[in-house]
């Protein structure tokens, strides 16, 4: 399959995990790649798989947090490739974990509200920018069930990915009528590294509400994605989907 042959794709939290799973899908069906990512080791291993694979792909070293370093890392994929056709937006923080509210450091509050949710808005807001002088364009943020559902002991991660799900059902109907969409996905817990810090008490009680009784795989969140932010995805905007091996209720 070239789904996404001659189109440009920018990932954020590219250089692994679920940012990389789509991306070397997307890659494997035609596209390039840009890859943001701030850690840098990371990001020279991802580029080496890709491109040993023959895939056309490049990184940046991007803090999403950053207004300044996503308007010029935006720009510069711009500038070089000549055009931005998709953008997923996965880089992302769990914090703290079987945390009480009381117990839960405000600082670590303030962590993840400006990597997962302004984060999610700056990388929206610029790559709109670059999408709407062409009329075209696929946006995916990464949610979580945990941002409907809400997990306990997990006050920053909930509510900010909750805050994402809002930025997806606002900024898809305010480009509806154009050729842009604004889609997210709300993946149940998955196998990655992002887990690894994730207390085991935490990570058995979120994996026993999946009815399907495991954890989703980096290649089942990229299958559904690519999809998403496929040209055949166009009747779809402001949307939330699922990838919970059946623990959505809604």
């Amino acid at each position: 399959m070239k789904r996404f042959e001659d189109q440009v794709a920018v990932i954020s939290g590219g250089a692994d995990g679920l940012g990389f799973g789509i991306a070397e899908r997307i890659a494997s069906e035609g596209g390039s790649v840009a890859l943001f990512d701030i850690n840098e080791t990371l990001l020279t291993k991802a580029l080496i798989t890709l491109k040993e694979k023959g895939y056309t792909a490049e990184g940046y070293k991007v803090d999403i947090s950053s207004e300044h370093e996503v308007a010029r890392a935006i720009g510069f994929v711009k500038t070089t490739i000549g055009k931005i056709d998709i953008m997923v937006n996965s880089a992302g923080i769990v914090g703290p974990t079987s945390t009480k509210i009381t117990d839960y450091p405000v600082e670590e509050y303030d962590m993840i509200y400006a990597i997962n949710l302004r984060g999610a808005f700056l990388m929206t807001k610029y790559a709109i920018k670059e999408m709407e002088p062409n009329n075209y364009g696929r946006i995916l943020l990464l949610a979580s069930i945990a941002g409907k559902e809400g997990n306990p002991f997990m006050a920053g991660y909930s509510s900010m990915k909750a805050g994402v799900i809002g930025l997806v059902k606002g900024i898809g109907k305010e480009y509806a009528q154009t050729g842009i969409t604004v889609n997210g996905l709300a993946p149940a817990v998955i196998k990655t590294a992002m887990n690894e810090n994730t207390a085991s008490e935490q990570l058995a009680y979120m994996t026993a509400k999946i009815p399907m009784g495991r954890l989703g795989t980096v290649d089942e969140v990229a299958s559904i994605a690519s999809w998403i932010v496929s040209k055949e995805a166009s009747f779809n905007t402001g949307f939330v989907f699922d990838v919970s091996g059946g623990r959505a209720t809604y």
